[in-house]
């Protein structure tokens, strides 16, 4: 992993503690680099059984498995591995864990609130009155706002799909669910409807993003798609910019027919003269909605927990499965 991942993740005593007491580990060392001798003395490559990653790590190409032959696993620290876990990996029969489930807790919550905060209208409300900064005829301006019996849409039942799924289950909302690797009957267990994309579209005041970003699904959401949406509804992105179109997406925004909560674009970063940032139907955020500050310590943990399910010859929990990689995160 980076330094700064490993300052972040790792940056809490009592992690650090966890991590002796159920591994032969020298927290000192970091390795950032497979191919560079100088990094790290050949012959602890060599001895290392477990490779605890995070974000930063380099490909886990042949190259680099070759200098560590008692490799039997990698326990990474964070969410998706293609970054870094490749098909020499799954060829040496390598077991692998994430903490994704972990991560998907702090989007989820956030979703959460996004879902309930576009409902209630609480960010055009709140514009509203710092512009007036007097009295607002809430009935008359807002008739239609609230969560009861509102239709929220989620795309993709994926770790974070199915944990925002969990999280609405309290609440007087109907629930569609699309997509196509899911079970209906399995969702509709979980107090959803399947739909198909176009129909969820059409019928949900808020449609939330947690599908992976796979060649079939850039630009998921283009022009025709985005003309479906209710007049008034949100679009919640916390998945990945490349789900949308964004120049589609910005002129249903400039025109005030949608709202939407981004925590994604495309790019990343949207340049400066994006009318995005200024919109009062529009609320941007920096990549927040993933585990920050003491919620990577929950990532660490998990880590930690995984070493020990490997150390005592158990099962990892939260093992990744190299079939479902060509359709996930």
């Amino acid at each position: 992993m980076s330094a700064g991942t490993r300052a972040a993740v790792l940056g809490d005593p009592g992690t650090l503690s966890a991590l002796h007491r159920v591994a032969d580990v020298d927290p000192d060392l970091l390795l950032t680099d497979f191919a560079d001798g100088s990094a790290l003395p050949a012959h602890r490559l060599g001895e290392t059984e477990v490779l605890l990653t995070g974000w930063g790590c380099p490909p886990l190409d042949a190259a680099a498995l070759a200098r560590m032959p008692r490799l039997r696993a990698v326990v990474h620290a964070a969410g998706s591995v293609k970054h870094h876990v490749t098909e020499a990996c799954w060829e040496r029969g390598l077991l692998v864990s994430s903490a994704a489930a972990a991560n998907a807790v702090p989007v989820a919550e956030y979703t959460l609130a996004a879902i309930l905060f576009a409902n209630k209208r609480v960010l055009e409300s709140a514009h509203l009155y710092r512009a007036t900064r007097g009295h607002i005829d809430l009935l008359n301006r807002y008739p239609a706002i609230g969560n009861y019996r509102r239709t929220v849409g989620l795309v993709g039942a994926s770790l974070i799909g199915r944990r925002v799924l969990e999280l609405l289950r309290p609440f007087d909302l109907r629930v569609l669910v699309h997509d196509p690797y899911a079970d209906p009957a399995e969702l509709e267990a979980m107090g959803a409807e399947a739909a198909a994309l176009d129909e969820l579209l059409s019928r949900s005041d808020v449609v939330s993003l947690h599908a992976p970003a796979l060649p079939q699904t850039h630009h998921l959401l283009d022009a025709p798609r985005l003309a479906l949406m209710r007049d008034g509804a949100t679009l919640v992105n916390t998945a990945r910019g490349s789900l949308v179109d964004t120049a589609a997406l910005t002129e249903e925004l400039v025109a005030g027919r949608l709202h939407a909560v981004l925590d994604h674009t495309e790019p990343e970063v949207l340049p400066g003269t994006s009318p995005l940032f200024n919109l009062p139907n529009v609320l941007l955020t920096p990549h927040v909605a993933g585990s920050l500050g003491g919620e990577l310590d929950r990532l660490a943990a998990t880590a930690v927990e995984e070493l020990e399910r490997y150390a005592l010859g158990l099962g990892f929990r939260y093992a990744v499965d190299p079939g479902r990689l060509a359709y996930s995160a």
